[in-house]
């Protein structure tokens, strides 16, 4: 499957890579967030992998579905930025982190 990873950083990069060499999806990182008019960036894509700034409002969605994607993974627990209605209309699957690790929000309150 080919993803296309939008805003991504080096961490990003760097964690995603050494996870996919379990599964060997084509990813493809970019700098770039997601929006109306960066959509057209996932074409030749099957999926992208969004953060929770990017925008997946109505017309992000209709602009990803019309490249052919059929798959969000957010990076993220929360999904207030996606159109769920939308996407289920479009026949877009969502998935996300179903939660958030209380040891890792303790160990960043810390180094904070």
């Amino acid at each position: 499957m080919k993803i296309a990873v939008f805003s991504a950083q080096a961490h990003d990069k760097n964690f995603l890579t050494a996870e996919n060499t379990a599964f060997g999806f084509d990813l493809q990182f970019l700098d770039t967030q997601l929006n109306e008019n960066t959509a057209i960036l996932a074409a030749g894509y099957q999926a992208v992998c969004a953060f929770v700034n990017d925008d997946l409002s109505n017309g992000t969605l209709h602009a990803l579905a019309a490249q052919g994607i059929k798959l969000i993974a957010l990076r993220c627990a929360g999904f207030n930025q996606v159109d769920l209605p939308a996407a289920k209309e479009l026949g877009i699957v969502v998935v996300r982190v179903p939660a958030y690790s209380p040891e890792a929000v303790a160990e960043h309150a810390i180094a904070m």
